[in-house]
């Protein structure tokens, strides 16, 4: 089974074919490509839904074409065509999904409507490593959020932020320290050279009972710490980064031992705890994390730094998941802007899009 998946849902532009494993499970990446709209988008602190369609629309076609001619695959040897339906900025979704069910009509193959989110959570079983169920944070620019994945298409919500998403804050951050975008990868850097010690940062949420998360109070502790010194003395920053990177991480193993700690009571078969999303790259927010997973006697798994931010392998994997199962959907699918994992859970409160 080969499929091809596009993504689209932000400013990325990616494809990818992956295939089954032939040797056993999980799967094989035959070719990705993927055209990132930094440049583009630097200028203004973040993303601009406009410009990020537009330049989807520019890229999509030549990203698609190498892919194929990477892979050495023909439409027609491809057993489905998957792409990202949502969540996400939808004029860049509408680019992706419509351009996938022209294909998928031409070439008289299934249409995937892809979960983005869904995408993230079932990357790591590509390896063929990662069994159901498992517990799943998914961090990420707009989600931050503790699953428990029982298989393709059952999720159940544990816990979400009720105000800022992760990424969210470490974007906001380096935009107060001067740092540029995108933010996570520039306080990762800077922190290096930090003292996480020198500044005190709350750790919100820390100790309370229930799993959601917070970010907008540390937030505003990094705007007060940031007005009170001279951001032109790189060490003070550094520090002042290195401190916030500290607290996040901090904040996130509290939540997420909680969670493990219920996870092991409700499914005593799991054996991972697995970490998604473009904030899973970090690596002093991995290294937190692995003590976690190790205290709950779980196995910490995260996809490789690549396949953590937005790609087009996590789409094709996810469709290939999907199609295995008998799932595929009509050509008047309707994107989403708006598609939470656990339909049933309540919203959270000051969630907003992001429950």
């Amino acid at each position: 089974m080969k499929i091809l998946g596009i993504e689209t849902s932000c400013d990325d532009t990616a494809a990818a074919i992956v295939a089954d494993n032939p040797l056993g499970a999980g799967g094989v990446i035959l070719a990705q490509r993927l055209h990132t709209q930094l440049d583009e988008h630097a200028p203004f602190g973040g993303v601009v839904p406009e410009i990020a369609a537009r330049a989807h629309l520019d890229q999509l076609d030549r990203v698609l074409r190498e892919t194929l001619d990477t892979a050495g695959v023909a439409l027609s040897e491809l057993d489905g065509i998957a792409a990202t339906a949502g969540p996400g900025l939808i004029g860049g979704v509408m680019v992706g999904a419509t351009t996938a069910k022209a294909l998928a009509l031409v070439a008289g193959k299934p249409f995937i409507a892809v979960n983005h989110l869904e995408a993230h959570a079932l990357t790591v079983r590509l390896d063929g490593v990662v069994a159901f169920p498992y517990l799943l944070l998914l961090i990420s620019g707009g989600h931050c959020q503790l699953l428990i994945v029982e298989g393709v298409g059952r999720y159940r919500r544990l816990g979400t932020t009720i105000d800022d998403a992760v990424g969210e804050a470490f974007d906001k951050t380096a935009k107060l320290l001067g740092l540029g975008y995108p933010g996570g990868p520039a306080i990762e850097r800077l922190a290096r050279s930090g003292d996480p010690d020198r500044f005190d940062l709350p750790r919100p949420m820390a100790g309370r009972p229930g799993f959601d998360f917070s970010f907008s109070g540390l937030k505003t502790a990094v705007r007060h710490a940031a007005s009170g010194i001279d951001l032109a003395d790189a060490q003070i920053v550094a520090d002042l980064a290195a401190s916030f990177q500290r607290a996040v991480a901090q904040s996130l193993a509290d939540r997420t031992g909680r969670a493990a700690a219920q996870f092991r009571t409700t499914h005593p078969e799991g054996r991972h705890l697995v970490v998604a999303g473009g904030v899973a790259a970090n690596t002093a927010i991995r290294a937190a994390l692995d003590q976690v997973a190790l205290a709950a006697d779980l196995t910490l798994a995260v996809p490789p730094p690549s396949l953590c931010t937005d790609n087009g392998v996590m789409v094709a994997w996810a469709g290939l998941e999907r199609l295995r199962l008998g799932y595929s959907d009509g050509l008047d699918f309707a994107v989403r802007p708006r598609w939470p994992l656990d339909a049933a859970a309540p919203k959270a409160a000051f969630a907003g899009v992001k429950a």
